[in-house]
């Protein structure tokens, strides 16, 4: 990859400390892209909380986030599909589930050490934003919706196959999540279906954090926190999962 010019580093602020130039480029190095417009870039790299009455027009990443997250799921069916021919729709969904979650998303966000990357408000940088698995996954996917938008599906493409071809490879049999597994172990009993209900939502709008309980006819409920709603009742029901395999789940009643 060639040196960028000084014009094509407009990206990056004026008075930003050196260590964090270097941080910016070695990251461009590692998508494998080299930003015509790198403002796209420094926007998928801005959290919403550098924002707050800051000067100008900066941007924060949500809605690169939002592009990401289906250009992302559209590399990872086509990858699949065309890699698992004889595979049935439903196990290429939970292919697809797995390889496009948050937590393997921020796997990847902390390969590229995305999070000393991101700029962030004073308070949402003391409490650990860099670090933030959630917020780690959300500029990930903001990051390929930015790689699409400078270089086509091309260089998002380039990206996604390199980190995620690993995470592809580990898994010879479709995954089965948490969720999933629970159900099948009711309905194999001829029991209703598990019920989840959130039972708690703390934190700031932006960054809410969920405790959800899940409970299956004829045992014991159990409960689950994560940073979204999905994450938590995966949580919840590995939980459920784990006490009843144990028989610690068993014996109240319906």
């Amino acid at each position: 990859m060639r040196e960028a010019s000084p014009s094509a580093r407009a990206g990056q602020r004026e008075g930003e400390p050196k260590a964090a130039r270097q941080t910016f480029e070695q990251l461009t190095a590692h998508l494998g892209h080299e930003f015509q417009d790198t403002a796209l870039l420094r926007c998928a790299l801005t959290h919403a909380s550098a924002t707050r009455g800051a000067s100008g027009n900066l941007i924060s990443y949500e809605r690169l986030e939002f592009l990401g997250d289906r250009v992302l799921g559209l590399i990872i069916a086509k990858l699949l599909f065309q890699r698992f021919p004889a595979e049935p729709e439903g196990d290429l969904a939970r292919r697809l589930a797995a390889l496009v979650r948050k937590e393997t998303l921020a796997e990847v966000a902390a390969d590229l050490d995305l999070g000393g990357c991101i700029d962030f408000g004073p308070g949402e940088q003391e409490g650990g934003g860099a670090e933030n698995p959630s917020v780690l996954a959300d500029a990930c996917e903001a990051v390929i919706g930015a790689l699409y938008l400078d270089g086509g599906l091309a260089a998002a493409e380039r990206f996604v196959l390199s980190y995620w071809t690993p995470f592809l490879e580990a898994e010879d049999t479709p995954p089965q999540d948490a969720k999933t597994a629970l159900q099948e172990w009711a309905q194999g009993r001829a029991l209703p279906l598990p019920a989840y209900r959130e039972v708690a939502r703390n934190g700031p709008p932006h960054e809410p954090h969920f405790t959800v309980e899940v409970r299956v006819e004829g045992h014991e409920p159990a409960r689950a926190q994560g940073r979204s709603k999905r994450t938590a009742e995966q949580a919840a029901a590995e939980s459920l999962l784990a006490q009843l395999e144990t028989g610690a789940g068993g014996g109240s009643a319906p």
